[in-house]
């Protein structure tokens, strides 16, 4: 439960149909199961305890009063242990029989939920043996049950004493089907995460829209959705049961259990506070006030929750290849029809692009390419210019010129040491102090060859710079900081790589050459004379740390808002093996540092398409002050044990 994560369950019961006893059993297994496990919150299938298959035996006595029985027994089982624990069940009351979810917790029946939509065609017909919670009429009343007030009714939350992020409700199987799913006013009155004891039988095609239907519910209502679904021990008779239980969050499934797949629990990790930080930032998830809301409290002690869950060291980069690949081509296209669209309005001669051999300015220049032939302009209306000075190397300036000439673009070559050094005589710096001043000076003096190239042929320049750089405040101010377009900005630093190598491998081969050359070159300014052999010296992952790294922490802090400590927890766990706790936290003290101190770049950055989830554009999704200070994140690392 530390940093916002719950362990949430679904579990199998594998049900006698009407064999109340023998099922009470299994259930207590799972619920003893899961106690050890360290579960929050255990979901169980629909009406488990008698078997959802019984039929017409759902009217008889000795059914209903074993099922009471067997609440009572479970109830009293799940004294001093760990879980909460959602379990299915007829419940009679006022002559009517409903179908519910008993929530227990502690020895104690929380509450009783009943379901709200019931299926009545094909081969359900529930409404021959229940009645439908809007009987209820909407409003909260209780039940007697072994002599205690039992809540009894649909609108009810369930909220945990202290973490005040794990709030839950309950719908059950059919009422996720529904056009108006109950699942709306809870997660809209505050629960966070919805529980769904279900049972749903297998036909083709069915668990594929299962599947959508509980990821997108997660994502519609911005909220974890734990679908527990009855297993093949229901009857036979004319339905067969699978066993396909769910865990999303945000429309992404964490955990399935596949149809026929045999497991006793389907265990993973919910966080709750990224999901009401999403919320935060989602405008439209208004929050609704309903005296028909009855709000119950549990208790659970905190403790940490470890982590099973799968957390990516490269949020940017989608894991399966075909995935990605289609990645490279939307970012691609959102890129080169961005840089389309200011052509067409600027009606520019022409478009300049500085070009090192590096990977940055590859991409952009291969983004103007695309753009030119979408307005069907011939590629040599590009004016690439490469700039040597006193760190560039031979590689990286022969990649550059072979990049050109293989994409078809007007070269221009303009060596600019003279002019560097002419710079600092006119202020009076010692070119043999390699220092801030030696290294921005060349920066600022290439921008201004691209600007006033641009004047020269009537167009304007398109930026390099990507998304990485500009969170790190990597660039010089007022030089490579600056363009009229920069086509890369939201890009990281970690995706270049992949575009580039998506291009690569759909290219001829002097093309893809030169293309995966500029893939294995080190990321560098090339702002400091080379070594000995000639090689590049400035390496910039040496300086500011692996940007892997730092787009790992970028994305858990913009797109999810967390916390210095919860960052450092995710990323020890995604790099484990990779990199020790110690260069993983001197790294993020890094980031938080320069991500503070650099706004002041980002405040004034050119225009440029937004093409993910995380911008940093100040038009867009990031406002920030620039002299906001980071003591506060700092404070919180340095206190990290």
């Amino acid at each position: 439960m530390k940093d916002g994560f719950i362990k949430a369950a679904a579990g199998t019961v594998n049900v006698s149909v009407a064999d109340v006893e023998k099922n009470t059993e299994e259930i207590k297994k799972r619920i003893s199961e899961a106690d050890k496990a360290g579960v929050n919150l255990l979901v169980l299938p629909e009406l488990c305890v008698t078997g959802y298959t019984c039929g017409d035996l759902f009217y008889s006595e000795v059914l209903l009063s074993a099922s009471q029985k067997a609440l009572v027994e479970i109830s009293a089982y799940t004294k001093g242990k760990y879980p909460v624990v959602v379990v299915g069940l007829p419940i009679p009351y006022a002559s009517k029989l409903f179908n519910c979810a008993a929530v227990l917790h502690d020895g104690e029946v929380l509450a009783l939920v009943p379901k709200t939509h019931l299926p009545n065609y094909n081969e359900f017909y529930e409404k021959r043996q229940f009645t439908s919670g809007l009987a209820l009429k909407g409003k909260n009343t209780v039940i007697t049950i072994d002599g205690k007030q039992i809540p009894f009714g649909c609108n009810i939350l369930f909220k945990h004493a202290e973490m005040q992020n794990f709030v839950f409700g309950v719908e059950i199987c059919e009422d996720l089907w529904a056009p108006e799913p109950p699942s709306s006013l809870l997660t809209k009155a505050g629960a966070v995460i919805i529980a769904n004891p279900s049972a749903s039988n297998e036909i083709i095609g069915k668990e594929g829209f299962r599947r959508l239907l509980v990821s997108s519910a997660s994502a519609r209502y911005i909220c974890g959705y734990i679908y527990c679904n009855a297993g093949m021990g229901e009857s036979t008779q004319d339905m067969v049961f699978s066993q396909h239980s769910l865990i999303a969050e945000n429309g992404t499934v964490l955990a399935e259990n596949k149809p026929f797949e045999e497991r006793d629990l389907l265990i993973t990790e919910i966080d709750c506070s990224r999901l009401v930080g999403e919320r935060h930032r989602m405008t439209c998830f208004s929050p609704v006030s309903d005296e028909s809301i009855k709000t119950i409290t549990f208790s659970q002690t905190i403790k940490e929750t470890a982590l099973t869950r799968p957390f990516s060291p490269r949020p940017f980069v989608p894991s399966d290849r075909a995935e990605l690949s289609e990645r490279a081509e939307a970012i691609l296209r959102i890129q080169s029809y961005g840089l389309k669209k200011r052509v067409e309005h600027t009606r520019a001669k022409a478009v300049v692009v500085g070009v090192s051999g590096g990977l940055d300015s590859c991409l952009a220049l291969l983004v103007t390419a695309r753009a030119m032939d979408l307005l069907s302009r011939p590629r040599k209306d590009i004016i690439a210019v490469t700039m040597p000075c006193f760190g560039t190397t031979a590689r990286t300036k022969r990649n550059a010129e072979r990049l050109c000439e293989y994409l078809g673009v007007t070269l221009r070559e303009v060596n600019i040491t003279d002019a560097v050094n002419q710079h600092f005589k006119d202020i009076g710096h010692d070119s043999a102090v390699h220092d801030v001043t030696y290294e921005n000076s060349q920066a600022r003096e290439r921008t201004q060859v691209l600007m006033d190239i641009s004047n020269q042929a009537g167009g304007f320049v398109v930026g390099t710079g990507d998304l990485s750089e500009l969170a790190l405040g990597w660039a010089t101010y007022n030089g490579d900081h600056m363009s009229m377009y920069g086509v890369n900005a939201s890009v990281p630093k970690t995706l270049v790589r992949y575009i580039i190598q998506y291009v690569a491998d759909r290219s001829e081969k002097n093309l893809a050459d030169v293309l995966t050359d500029i893939l294995s070159t080190p990321v560098s300014p090339e702002l400091l004379p080379a070594d000995e052999n000639g090689e590049i010296n400035q390496k910039t992952e040496d300086l500011v740390g692996p940007y892997e790294l730092h787009d790992f922490f970028l994305y858990h802090m913009l797109r999810f808002g967390c916390s210095p400590a919860k960052i450092y927890r995710l990323a020890k766990y995604a790099f484990a093996g990779q990199y020790s706790d110690e260069t993983i936290l001197r790294w993020l003290k890094v980031f938080v540092k320069r991500f503070f101190a650099q706004q002041f770049k980002r405040s004034c950055m050119p225009d440029g398409p937004k093409v993910g989830t995380v911008s940093l554009s100040p038009r867009g999704d990031w406002r920030m002050p620039s002299d906001a200070s980071c003591s506060l994140w700092l404070s919180e690392l340095e206190n990290l044990k």
